[in-house]
């Protein structure tokens, strides 16, 4: 085998892994959200006490994603990836042991330890994507992204049927760990050492001439795109059982089903959606997204029909799929220092999608899930006025590479 064969081997093995880091979150994040509405109960909260122990995980997670980018130059992108994943694991464990007592402290706090490893591992998972798509020349984060997704099918998947079958969420959550463990190690070892340090990347050849990123126009307008796109897909995340339930009368068991179409319309947007990107702008798939996301969003607020909100969690999931893959790649390439780019957006991304969700639990309590999401839809609508920041440079045109994952 020669060095080429090699080095394309390589990068297979660094992008198959890069999938598998994608899947694992989702699998882990949908384990416990498609069992909300039981875990509520066990915890013996209301819909407002709920979005307080989910700000658990938005500190938690804020607190990883805040670091990350300072990690990943200091450590590069597989220590912060290996540690961060390890967190999640031994947060989805604290979980699991809290719901025994019923302890809504203890809850929060495991997913505090959850938020902190994914929001730092996924920032650096996200900077060594958009190198990797740089370095195969073709569209892969929307895959990457379609991985994650996947995880969250697949999870809300079993926690239907888990639920159903009214399997306990207490060993539920904490198999949903245990399993991640082995994978993890197994993928780890495709992620070379030292990617994303301080002087290891383009950054340092531009350093010198790197505007700070609160001064970039284009860089906020982005950070906009991913912030409402995130904001959606965090929503529904969080809140899509509760809100089929509490807002549209399905048992628990059908507000689990429900979210699976979600994470159904969310998993092809991503897998299709590379398709889209080289073949059209990046523009006109961020608009056309964001207002299917908008249709769908709406249908779910001003319709009360169990059929139209069934078929509408699948345009809300199919709008919000691309946003943030999408926005990853934009920041890649329209500017210099492409590593602290990546890690803006996607912090700002992960602001959104971990904070947004408990504040919506507060106006859930006064007015309502359905006239909660009334916010989300509004920057959803603000995503597709501003979709134009992600138009790439004419020098930063893809060259589709015949090398595939």
């Amino acid at each position: 085998m020669t060095s080429k064969d090699m080095s394309a081997h390589a990068l297979r093995r660094r992008c198959w892994a890069l999938f598998a880091f994608f899947f694992l979150p989702g699998l882990l994040l949908a384990s416990w959200a498609s069992r909300t509405p039981a875990i509520r109960d066990l915890l013996g909260v209301s819909t407002a006490g709920m979005g307080i122990v989910l700000f658990g995980l938005s500190v938690g997670s804020m607190s990883g994603v805040l670091c990350s980018g300072k990690l990943v130059k200091r450590f590069g992108t597989k220590k912060v990836i290996r540690t961060g994943m390890l967190m999640s694991v031994a947060g989805m464990l604290v979980m699991s042991l809290a719901l025994w007592p019923g302890s809504p402290l203890l809850f929060a706090l495991g997913l505090a330890l959850f938020g902190g490893g994914l929001g730092s591992a996924e920032v650096a998972m996200n900077v060594e994507g958009a190198i990797v798509e740089k370095e195969m020349g073709k569209t892969l984060l929307p895959m990457m992204h379609g991985f994650f997704s996947l995880g969250t099918l697949a999870g809300a998947g079993i926690g239907m049927t888990l639920s159903a079958l009214q399997f306990s969420a207490v060993w539920h959550v904490g198999l949903a760990a245990l399993v991640a463990i082995v994978p993890l190690f197994i993928a780890i070892t495709a992620i070379p050492q030292g990617v994303g340090k301080s002087g290891s990347e383009e950054s340092t050849g531009h350093s010198e001439h790197t505007r700070p990123f609160w001064r970039d126009g284009q860089l906020m307008l982005i950070g906009l795109i991913v912030l409402a796109m995130a904001f959606a897909e965090g929503s529904a995340n969080d809140w899509l059982p509760l809100l089929m339930v509490d807002g549209h009368g399905f048992s628990p068991t059908s507000g689990s089903l429900i979210y699976t179409g979600f994470t159904l319309g969310m998993t092809l947007g991503r897998f299709c959606g590379g398709w889209f990107i080289d073949r059209y702008s990046r523009v006109s798939v961020v608009r056309a997204s964001a207002l299917m996301g908008a249709l769908g969003i709406g249908l779910i607020i001003f319709v009360d029909s169990a059929w139209v909100a069934g078929v509408s969690v699948i345009l809300w999931g199919l709008g919000a799929s691309l946003g943030f893959p999408l926005t990853i790649s934009a920041a890649s390439d329209t500017g210099p220092d492409a590593a602290t780019r990546v890690s803006v957006v996607a912090t700002t991304g992960y602001v959104a999608f971990l904070v947004g969700p408990p504040l919506l639990g507060f106006l859930g309590e006064h007015f309502g899930l359905r006239s909660a999401m009334l916010v989300v839809l509004a920057f959803v609508i603000c995503a597709a006025l501003v979709a134009k920041a992600v138009a790439r440079k004419p020098d930063s045109e893809h060259n589709p590479s015949t090398e595939a994952c």
